[in-house]
């Protein structure tokens, strides 16, 4: 009987496969520095691109997201000077407001990892309402909640809808690099903005009756002042909106009957212009008489921030401004949302159980070689074994950097998972080879006998995860998709490799 090929088909598939996975994660252990992952206002309108690897930011070298946001936070001051060197070119620009640039260290693979592995904020939303909430209206406070954290400057996020035990729709939003008090501020309110004049609704927020909002522009928005109060600073921002003309001519006709009063030297309307969020008043802006009966479609906003230095004041200020310009822009949300769970997550956790996570799998390793020489006292066959181990592991990972899975902690359990079984699954194999009991069978029938074992037991498992995919609010889908996309590279690319090798070593 001749020998088994080395390089068979089902070899070939293996090694294409493991190319590609390669490609696909792109790893490069050598990258250093850190990178923007996202960009807005004078910085982005001076040609700060998301994406770019900061090299040094007024001279001085950075090497960490620490360093970095230090001196940031040293060179704030009014009319301060900012000088960023990035890999594409070097950024300048003059601002009095602290740039808004998010970095993160620069990935050294295409894998994307969760919230858990990376640090941020998770929260689980529940919608109120007094019927059952419809898909539909799940998709609407989807879109919306993208359009608000993302105009809010957040876009490294995911937002998916959930459901728990009674069947309920949910919504889980994860972002990374978001404050606990930044998540909880956006998603808390519904976000209804009124504007009144003497308790009559001149406009609301979203783009039926206001469209245009000034928004990182400082010849049109910004913080304007600040001066000491009886407990501190207080700091006033200032925007400009353009209102509809059907608003415009609303508020024409409310101020027309208001009379004209003097006060604090300067000539007003009777009744000033109230701003509300979620019914709450944010501030009372005064009119100038020469609004009354003038359908104007430019209005500036304002509002206070306040603190016990200058600096909390003033980003007290900038938080509110950039709280109700996304309000503005965004519209309110469909319904209102309780917050069912909220969790903060340090990066300095992440990169504690990576670390964590890589030590265990190479002692499980280790340890499943020696158990597996104890088992068989063939070292022959404990090669095979961990090259096809670590080629699923290789594989998956490839997989889910192709298709930007995120990777997190439940994902890292159906990765051990998918392995485990593998591992199972190659034991059954070598046991029916090698079995006395099966010396009838030629060696085609005895793979044969022990991928019938190997298909029902993959059979079993993805069935066995399909509930997973939405069960607990949708915090386990990363196990249960890791676990099918595993097993099932398993099944039909490594364990038939597999089987070629054993072939090969064992057969006579």
């Amino acid at each position: 009987m001749s020998k088994p090929k080395v390089f068979s088909i089902r070899n070939i598939i293996l090694l294409i496969s493991l190319i590609f996975a390669v490609l696909a994660i792109n790893p490069n252990p050598w990258a250093q520095g850190i990178q923007v992952t996202s960009v807005r206002g004078i910085a982005a309108e001076n040609g700060l691109k998301t994406g770019s690897i900061v090299e040094s930011v007024n001279g001085q070298a950075v090497d960490s997201v620490a360093e970095f946001n230090i001196i940031l936070n040293q060179s704030f001051r009014i009319n301060a000077t900012y000088v960023i060197r990035t890999n594409q070119g070097e950024v300048a620009f003059i601002s009095s407001d602290k740039p808004e640039i998010v970095v993160k260290d620069v990935q050294k693979t295409n894998i994307e990892k969760g919230l858990d592995l990376e640090g941020g904020t998770r929260v689980l939303l529940r919608p109120v309402s007094d019927t059952p909430v419809t898909e539909n209206q799940i998709n609407d406070l989807i879109d919306v909640l993208n359009n608000r954290l993302n105009t809010y400057g957040l876009s490294d996020l995911d937002i998916r809808r959930a459901k728990d035990r009674e069947g309920n729709n949910l919504v889980l939003v994860e972002i990374a690099g978001a404050s606990r008090q930044d998540v909880k501020e956006l998603v808390e309110g519904q976000g209804i903005f009124e504007a009144k004049i003497a308790n009559k609704t001149v406009f609301v927020g979203g783009k039926h009756d206001i469209t245009y909002v000034c928004k990182d522009d400082g010849s049109c928005s910004g913080i304007r002042a600040c001066t000491p109060s009886e407990t501190g600073y207080s700091c006033r921002f200032e925007f400009v909106i353009n209102l509809s003309p059907e608003a415009a001519k609303k508020h024409a006709e409310i101020t027309s009957s208001l009379e004209t009063v003097s006060q604090e030297g300067g000539s007003y309307l009777s009744e000033p212009l109230d701003l509300y969020l979620d019914s709450v008043l944010v501030d009372t802006l005064r009119i100038s008489e020469d609004l009354k009966g003038r359908e104007t479609t430019s209005i500036a906003i304002s509002g206070p921030g306040i603190g016990a230095s200058e600096r909390d004041a003033y980003d007290d200020a900038l938080r509110n401004m950039n709280k109700l310009q996304t309000v503005l822009i965004t519209g309110s949300l469909p319904l209102k949302l309780e917050i069912e769970k909220l969790d903060s997550i340090s990066p300095l956790l992440g990169k504690e159980a990576i670390r964590n996570v890589l030590l265990i799998g190479f002692l499980s390793m280790l340890s499943v070689a020696l158990v597996l020489v104890v088992r068989y006292r063939k070292f022959k066959i404990v090669i095979p074994i961990m090259i096809t181990l670590v080629s699923e592991v290789l594989i998956l990972l490839g997989v889910a950097s192709l298709i930007q899975w995120r990777l997190d902690i439940v994902s890292i359990a159906g990765i051990v998972t998918a392995v485990g079984t593998g591992v199972d699954d190659q034991i059954v194999i070598v046991d029916e080879v090698l079995r006395k009991e099966s010396q009838v069978y030629n060696w085609k029938q005895k793979i044969k006998r022990a991928f019938f074992i190997v298909f029902a037991a993959y059979a079993t498992t993805v069935v066995a995860m399909i509930p997973l995919l939405n069960a607990g609010a949708g915090l386990v889908r990363g196990f249960a998709v890791t676990t099918i996309i595993g097993v099932t590279i398993g099944v039909f690319i490594t364990r038939p490799a597999y089987a070629s090798m054993i072939e090969r070593l064992l057969e006579e």
